[in-house]
C-alpha cells in the first residue's frame, strides 16, 4: 500500500488525509496570479527542508534564475537546499514542433536520470499549457503527458503538473484534457480580494470536498481549512 508525501504547506494535507499518494500525479491549475508557482516551489521547498526528500522542479516557460528569485523571497534557504543537492531546478529547451518526438524522448531520458542520480522523490512540470503549445492536437496532448507520468510512476516520484487556465470557476486545464491523466486535480481561484482553492478530485483519497480560503503570506502558502468559501460566490 502507498504511502503519503506530504507537502509541508499549512493546512493542506489536512485536506487530503495527510498527503498526496506517493508516486502520484496532481494537476494544480488556476488563472494569472492564483499562486500555482508558490505552491509547487513550496512544495519541493518543504519537501527538501523538513523532510530531507530531493525535489526537481521543471521549467518550460520562465528561467531558472526567476524561479529561484521566487523562492528566494520567501527567505527560503534555496542556496543551501541546492549545495546539499535536495533541489534542482532545470529548464527545458524549446521544442522544435517538427522534432518533437525525438526531442521528447530525449527529454524524458534526462529527467528520469536526474531523478535516479538525486534519488529525487518530488518533481514539479511548470507548465502543461507550455508543453501543449508544442502540439498540434489535443490528443497528442493527452499522450504524451500520459507517457510522461507513466515514466515518473516507474520511479515512485510525486509529480505535480501546473495548468494556466483563464481563471474560470469551471475550468480545470487549458487544453481540457489534463486532468484526465492524472491522479488529482487541485484547483486555485483568484477572485479579488480571496484567494481559495479544491480538491477537485484525487484517487485513493477521502479528500474534502469543500472550497477553502487561503493566504500568501511571507512563509509561502497557508491555507485555512476550518474557513469554507461558497461555490456560488466564485466567478464562472
Amino acid at each position: 500500500m502507498a504511502g503519503r508525501t506530504a507537502t509541508g504547506i499549512p493546512g493542506f494535507d489536512e485536506l487530503i488525509q495527510g498527503g498526496f499518494l506517493e508516486g502520484s500525479s496532481t494537476l494544480v491549475s488556476g488563472g494569472a496570479g492564483c499562486g500555482k508557482t508558490i505552491f509547487a516551489t513550496q512544495f519541493v521547498y518543504q519537501g527538501a527542508q523538513q523532510f530531507q526528500e530531493p525535489g526537481i522542479y521543471i521549467t518550460l516557460e520562465e528561467g531558472t534564475t526567476n524561479i529561484w528569485w521566487n523562492m528566494k523571497s520567501f527567505h527560503w534557504n534555496i542556496a543551501k537546499m541546492q549545495q546539499e543537492n535536495l533541489i534542482k531546478i532545470y529548464r527545458v529547451g524549446m521544442f522544435n514542433p517538427k522534432e518533437f518526438a525525438l526531442q521528447f524522448d530525449e527529454e524524458i531520458k534526462k529527467i528520469k536520470d536526474m531523478v535516479t542520480t538525486m534519488g529525487a522523490k518530488r518533481l514539479v512540470i511548470d507548465s502543461t499549457t507550455a508543453f501543449g503549445m508544442f502540439m498540434e492536437k489535443e490528443s497528442d496532448i493527452r499522450y504524451n503527458l500520459y507517457k510522461l507520468i507513466s515514466e515518473m510512476k516507474k520511479l515512485n516520484c510525486t509529480t505535480l503538473l501546473l495548468s494556466e487556465t483563464l481563471g474560470g470557476r469551471d475550468q480545470y486545464s487549458r487544453f481540457g484534457v489534463e486532468e484526465f491523466v492524472v491522479d488529482g486535480v487541485v484547483m486555485l481561484y483568484f477572485f479579488p480580494p480571496v484567494r481559495s482553492m479544491l480538491v477537485k478530485k484525487m484517487r485513493g483519497t477521502n479528500h474534502d470536498k469543500r472550497v477553502h480560503p487561503f493566504e500568501i503570506g511571507p512563509n509561502g502558502i497557508e491555507i485555512n481549512p476550518t474557513e469554507q468559501v461558497m461555490w456560488e460566490s466564485l466567478n464562472k
